[in-house]
């Protein structure tokens, strides 16, 4: 009989003995002079020997009951499937020949629901059959445990993991409490948490299954014998398998997110854990925000430092579009600069460009370069130029540089594409203001060239760059985009997509600006206030920049059709001062010329036209 402890082999010795139609002698080993008797007697009487749990013998014991086999004695054997040393092996071959070998395995069902019928007095229903199976494997002994309550703990099956544990050595009872735990480790783990080289590991291992305490074929622990196992630790040895566990997924440099799923499944809650699951949002934080807060969350609830969460968590947050009040965290002295570059990126989001530039050069970098096309957005070339200077990831360089030529819009739009391209290929882990995708859309819009803003949009959905946030600032410049090359039908559908969605200031302002335009085109002075009505308190803010400068035209001409002229004045001077720090480029000095000469036409103002168009006449829209 070979089987793993709690097949059942003593129970088939026992039917076989019954059936035998004569004696039976049972070996029981003292010494090797008792064996001799033994085996005596059972010549004389001839019996049967029955071995139970053969690979517990001595070598010496194994050879003699070899010999005895050969030499046509009746003999029955059982044993755990590992043949650990020759003499088993020899004995093994000797009984073999001289009949059949029976491997015990899991119950079949009709044997199991005989089991679970016996053990509880009553008809077993397939649905309890099908638990006990679950919870044992169909093991026999383990099934016979758990036959009354498939989803308990029965004291005796504590009790019997216990002795086989205690007798199993420190290796092995080491590597029990990892498995218990029930987390697909890849091996490397499994033996650095156990502390363990991996031929130990593989013996231990071994040794378990012989025990019966695995899956059949497997690395798994049976779950009854798993949750024995753990219900027997207390609270304290529970927290230090997990940190045992932890450690080692960080030691062996295990993906981080596969680490964090892994110890959540075993609900870890202690500071190893802790910090792998915060580890985990760190990676997830640009590439998944939504998955990195709940992260984030796991960390802090497994007792993480709130201050070292701050402000990863931070930047996950704003990149969802949720608001996050920076002076309000409270972060490590080391993570003042990501605060200041998510402060940076908050009130670009708001459309407060001066507001992101003061925020994004109040600290060290790459903060002063990402303030680049903030500064020259409000026309501040001098800053600007100081600011470029610093250092910062490639992608962020190329944008500064495109930033830097923005007085040429036909200049800075290669330069603008090759910038997106680089962020596309490796975005920088920080929080930024603006994507080159959408700045590169609105210069080529300035340009004249909307199938290339369109295409920059679009890549920039494809790939999900910079976010939730990101996102919906994309959808609303497609739309613009649509709008100014005339495809109202599409600019409609994505303005759809958006309606009812929670905006930040700067998009709040855009959806405005493409509402007002095409209720403009369609002559509907209803939609026209209801645009004017919304963009009115953002405009208000006096928070307008050059990129958006073509944009706000919508906005402009339907307030002077609205005859609101007082309103308009206000926001002219501003975006006249922009162009003029920046010394009157002539690309943008035509896009404000046109404004103007728009609202002269839309207010009746015949000298302010007039004025309009010989301005417009003397500059090189090129």
């Amino acid at each position: 009989m070979v089987g793993v402890d709690g097949a059942g082999r003593t129970h088939r010795l026992r039917e076989i003995a019954a059936a035998a139609g004569r004696p039976v002698a049972c070996v029981v080993f003292t010494t090797v002079d008792d064996l001799d008797a033994l085996l005596a007697r059972a010549r004389t009487d001839g019996a049967m020997v029955i071995v139970d749990d053969a690979h517990r013998l001595p070598p010496e014991a194994l050879r003699t009951l070899a010999a005895a086999a050969r030499a046509g004695l009746p003999m029955a054997i059982a044993r755990r499937p590992t043949i650990d040393g020759p003499e088993l092996a020899d004995l093994d071959d000797a009984v073999a020949a001289a009949g059949p070998v029976d491997h015990l395995g899991p119950l079949d069902p009709d044997s199991l629901a005989a089991l679970v019928t016996a053990a509880i007095g009553r008809p077993a229903t397939p649905e309890h059959v099908a638990a006990v199976h679950a919870a044992s494997a169909g093991l026999a002994a383990v099934a016979a445990a758990v036959a009354a309550a498939p989803d308990g703990t029965p004291p005796a099956l504590v009790a019997r993991l216990q002795r086989r544990l205690a007798a199993a050595g420190r290796d092995t009872a080491e590597l029990a409490g990892i498995l218990a735990l029930g987390l697909e480790l890849d091996d490397d783990i499994v033996c650095a948490a156990a502390r363990l080289d991996p031929a130990v590991a593989a013996t231990a291992t071994r040794s378990l299954r012989d025990q019966g305490l695995l899956m059949p074929g497997g690395e798994r622990m049976i779950p009854a014998v798993a949750r024995a196992l753990l219900a027997d630790l207390s609270a304290m040895e529970r927290r230090r398998l997990h940190d045992t566990v932890a450690a080692a997924l960080l030691a062996t440099r295990a993906d981080p997110v596969r680490a964090a799923e892994q110890l959540r499944a075993a609900r870890a809650r202690t500071p190893m854990a802790a910090d792998v699951y915060r580890r985990a949002a760190d990676r997830l934080r640009f590439v998944a925000p939504d998955r990195a807060l709940s992260w984030y969350d796991e960390a802090l609830d497994a007792g993480a430092d709130p201050a070292v969460v701050a402000a990863p968590r931070a930047e996950a947050t704003v990149l969802l579009g949720l608001p996050v009040d920076v002076d309000a965290v409270t972060a490590s002295e080391s993570d003042a600069a990501r605060l200041a570059m998510v402060a940076g990126a908050t009130a670009a989001y708001e459309g407060r460009a001066g507001r992101a530039a003061e925020a994004l050069l109040s600290t060290g970098p790459p903060g002063p370069v990402l303030a680049v096309p903030a500064l020259m957005a409000t026309g501040q070339p001098e800053p600007a130029r100081s600011a470029a200077t610093g250092e910062a990831p490639l992608p962020l360089r190329r944008l500064a540089e495109a930033a830097l030529a923005i007085g040429s819009p036909t200049a800075a739009l290669p330069l603008l594409i090759e910038a997106a391209e680089a962020f596309e290929q490796a975005p920088p882990a920080v929080t930024v203001p603006d994507l080159p995708h959408a700045l590169g859309a609105l210069v080529a819009v300035t340009a004249g060239d909307t199938a290339t803003a369109e295409h920059l949009l679009e890549r920039a959905l494809h790939a999900g760059a910079g976010g939730p946030v990101a996102r919906n600032r994309h959808r609303t410049l497609l739309a613009w985009v649509r709008l100014r090359a005339g495809r109202y039908d599409t600019a409609l559908a994505e303005l759809d997509r958006l309606t009812g969605t929670s905006l930040p200031g700067r998009e709040r302002l855009a959806f405005a600006c493409l509402t007002a335009g095409i209720a403009r085109r369609r002559g509907d002075i209803a939609q026209l206030r209801a645009a004017w009505a919304l963009a009115e308190p953002v405009l208000a803010r006096r928070a307008v920049d050059l990129f958006h400068l073509e944009m706000i035209e919508e906005l402009l001409v339907a307030a002077a059709r609205l005859r609101h002229h007082r309103r308009i004045t206000p926001i002219l001077d501003d975006l006249e001062a922009v162009v003029e720090r920046l010394g009157r480029p002539d690309a943008w000095a035509v896009s404000l010329g046109w404004i103007r000469l728009q609202i002269a036409v839309v207010g009746e103002d015949q000298a302010g036209a007039t004025a309009a168009a010989n301005h417009l006449g003397g500059l090189d829209p090129s």
